[in-house]
């Protein structure tokens, strides 16, 4: 029999399963909670938008609070990583189990260097290979300066304006035969051999369609609940073979299919999700969070309508540039589209939406979030601009918290910056 579920234990399944149900942790954030917190994501996001901080330290603070970003260049940087970069969602961090598995999934041919000449390639592949076999890792330019290649030759003839050296360099780690080995301040990456990333690796084996149900069932784990193509979307897998992986995790036992009240589409449940009695978390999205992933999900789950504005003309925009969700309890309450100033230091509240039915608090939790994100991010102020539904509430509630009045900051980190205040300000291009 089909077990039935409300929308609202729907939600704080989901909520639960991506670590957003619980308050944060109340002192320091050790190394070992930012793994833990990872391996339950599965993957994060890459992204090199900085409006705020890079797309992957995001997800951490939205789940742990004021904690050190260093931890993960760590785990991504030293020996024995726990998380190494490839595609998935999109470019990566992913668990290095994973890694296998997705070789056989993720078809990326056009970041490559699969239109070049086959002889251009094979001896471009063969001088990179055997630099990054004798060298230390290095980045694109680095490796065009190493092996003498005329960066501006063929500069422009590519998209995304590639020379040969970086389009043989993506085709590699499409294949999997090299890595990154960790980025520089400018994001680049670093490149080696992929042997050198995670020597001891073993590969899990089996069928392809034992690969898919793998990556299936970690999908599932992240999501708690969802559908077919929630899964999939998870890492960007095919979704017919997804709708076939489903029904194996079925008959294994690790998903049981449910009713959504209110839903349309087959929905199944990981034999490992839980139903938290409420949700009591809080906290700023990012726009590449895995729990926003998939729009049509966050629709239903919560009535959130959502797309991101980066590229849509600035007359056109809606809400602003970089919107981040703001999740209260167990529904998504407002968004706020938020710069971090570090010239200035400050945090640009550049506008503030409250969506339909936020409760009352809604003002006064965005403000405490937007102080425990000021001093996170090492700013010293809250700068609110008069633009959306939300701003003028805001202002007062973060200038209360500035006063004083709205209790104490979360527990201290080495990070923790000056405590913020708030001004209220015309918006300024």
């Amino acid at each position: 029999m089909t077990a039935s579920l409300s929308l609202s234990q729907a939600r704080r399944i989901a909520l639960a399963a991506q670590g957003l149900a619980k308050t944060r942790p109340a002192g320091p954030v050790t190394s070992r909670a930012v793994g833990r917190t990872f391996a339950q994501l599965q993957l994060v996001q890459i992204d090199s938008v900085n409006v705020v901080a890079r797309s992957h330290y995001l997800p951490f603070f939205s789940r742990l609070g004021d904690y050190d970003p260093r931890i993960l260049h760590a785990m991504a940087g030293r020996k024995p990583r726990r998380m190494m970069e490839y595609w998935a969602h999109e470019a990566s961090f992913i668990r290095p189990e994973h890694f296998h598995d997705l070789l056989v999934w993720q078809k990326r041919g056009w970041v490559g260097a699969h239109n070049l000449e086959p002889l251009v390639r094979q001896d471009m592949e063969g001088r990179i290979l055997a630099a990054l076999t004798a060298g230390r890792p290095m980045t694109a330019s680095e490796l065009t300066a190493e092996l003498g290649h005329n960066e501006e030759a063929d500069r422009g003839n590519w998209g995304w304006n590639w020379n040969i050296v970086k389009r043989v360099l993506e085709h590699l780690f499409e294949q999997g035969r090299i890595s990154a080995a960790s980025r520089t301040q400018q994001f680049e990456r670093k490149y080696t051999l992929t042997s050198k990333v995670v020597p001891a690796m073993a590969q899990p084996g089996g069928t392809p369609e034992e690969a898919l149900d793998r990556l299936m069932d970690a999908a599932a784990q992240a999501h708690g609940i969802g559908t077919v193509r929630c899964f999939s979307d998870y890492f960007r897998t095919p979704l017919k073979a997804g709708a076939d992986s489903v029904q194996r995790l079925v008959r294994a036992g690790r998903l049981h299919p449910v009713s959504v009240r209110g839903w349309d589409r087959e929905t199944y449940k990981h034999v490992n999700a839980r139903i938290p009695r409420r949700a009591v978390g809080r906290a700023l999205l990012s726009p590449f969070d895995s729990l926003v992933f998939e729009r049509r999900r966050l629709e239903e789950l919560f009535g959130f309508h959502y797309r991101i504005e980066i590229y849509t003309p600035a007359a056109k925009r809606k809400f602003g540039y970089y919107v981040l969700p703001f999740l209260l309890r167990d529904d998504v309450v407002a968004r706020v589209d938020l710069k971090a100033d570090r010239a200035s230091g400050q945090l640009l509240v550049r506008s503030a939406f409250a969506e339909v039915g936020a409760p009352a608090d809604t003002a006064v939790e965005l403000a405490a979030e937007l102080e425990l994100m000021c001093a996170w991010l090492r700013l010293q102020e809250v700068v609110v601009w008069p633009v959306g539904d939300l701003a003028g509430v805001l202002t007062q509630a973060v200038a209360d918290r500035a006063d004083g009045r709205g209790g104490p900051l979360h527990a201290d980190s080495p990070l923790r910056g000056e405590r913020g205040h708030v001004a209220l300000v015309s918006p300024v291009d």
